[in-house]
């Protein structure tokens, strides 16, 4: 396995982007069908009121983004909406929760059960609550539980400047046991807030050097919500998303690199040409938990055009060893 180093990992990502997004292509081609795509559904099971100060989110209850907040849903809405979720092509279900940590109550409980119900319809199930404790991953791996995500957000340096009410080194220790309880690693970060080019390479050093590198890496883009610190920020452009995408299909050549955030401020070609640099993952549904995504229309419409499948559930990631041409 390959010690990176900021040095580097600097050195791919100066690299002029045609011959980076090249070299991106051909690694990705060399373990995963290119023609493949993991297509996810989240569902925020619970909506708004949270008590971090995180300066993206409009559903941090410091901030008045006019989010209609909602209690934590039912058992059977979140099935009902997992099914919706395979009749439109997706392979993962992902539960996203509007709080700081995961605590052992009823609510725990019943998300646990929510994770039983999606695994029973074949799907892959993913989970992003907060923070969590060993014992808390441990029950829902038991409960079928595939991946469990938790961003790191940006570079160590750049965080306090995000987020002040957990430290990052609280995230890191969140995916350890994560690992411990032999889940996959849902681990990506946020591009846009107003970090550098340097705290971009610190951030993919920083995922590097994790106990074991996830296996999949969330890659989002600022959707800027009035009412956040981050409102008025300027949107990233597409050349830097490209270089970040095949960047880090360059560090992590058998992760799922998914398109999350800002995917629907992006046009058919733009996207094709994140696919072309790495990306295999995407979400669908017309919310991505509180914010816009394509129409899940606009996504079959694009499939089509580039000859594009959804990658089965529980398919091995990086598996696929293409024949050169």
């Amino acid at each position: 396995m390959t010690q990176w180093t900021f040095d580097s990992i600097s050195a791919l990502y100066h690299r002029d982007l045609l011959s980076l997004m090249f070299e991106a292509a051909h690694v990705h081609q060399k373990y995963f069908n290119p023609g493949e795509i993991q297509v996810n559904h989240l569902v925020s099971v619970k909506t708004g009121g949270c008590p971090e100060d995180c300066h993206y989110c409009p559903q941090s209850a410091r901030y008045n983004t006019g989010l209609k907040k909602h209690a934590l849903m039912s058992r059977e809405e979140v099935r009902d909406r997992a099914v919706q979720a395979k009749a439109m092509g997706a392979s993962r279900v992902c539960l996203g929760a509007a709080w700081r940590e995961v605590k052992d109550n009823e609510q725990f409980d019943r998300v646990i059960e929510m994770v039983r119900d999606i695994k029973s319809l074949g799907m892959e199930t993913c989970c992003t609550l907060g923070l969590l404790t060993e014992s808390q991953a441990q029950r829902l791996k038991e409960a079928g539980l595939h991946a469990y995500n938790h961003n790191l957000d940006t570079s160590p340096s750049h965080y306090s400047k995000i987020i002040s009410t957990r430290q990052f080194e609280d995230r890191v220790r969140t995916l350890s046991h994560v690992k411990k309880a032999n889940l996959q690693v849902c681990c990506g970060g946020i591009l846009g807030l107003g970090e550098t080019e340097e705290d971009r390479i610190r951030f993919l050093l920083a995922l590097s050097q994790l106990e074991a590198p996830p296996e999949s890496i969330p890659i989002n883009t600022l959707y800027a919500v009035e009412g956040t610190p981050l409102a008025d920020q300027e949107p990233i452009s597409i050349w830097e998303l490209l270089r970040m995408i095949a960047t880090t299909r360059l560090v992590f050549p058998t992760a799922m690199i998914r398109m999350s955030a800002g995917r629907e401020k992006r046009t058919l070609e733009e996207q094709t040409l994140c696919f072309l640099a790495g990306a295999n993952s995407i979400f669908i549904g017309e919310k991505l938990l509180t914010i816009g995504n394509p129409l899940p229309e606009e996504d079959h419409r694009m499939f089509a055009h580039l000859g594009l499948t959804s990658k089965a559930p529980f398919a091995s990631c990086g598996s696929h060893a293409a024949t050169p041409h």
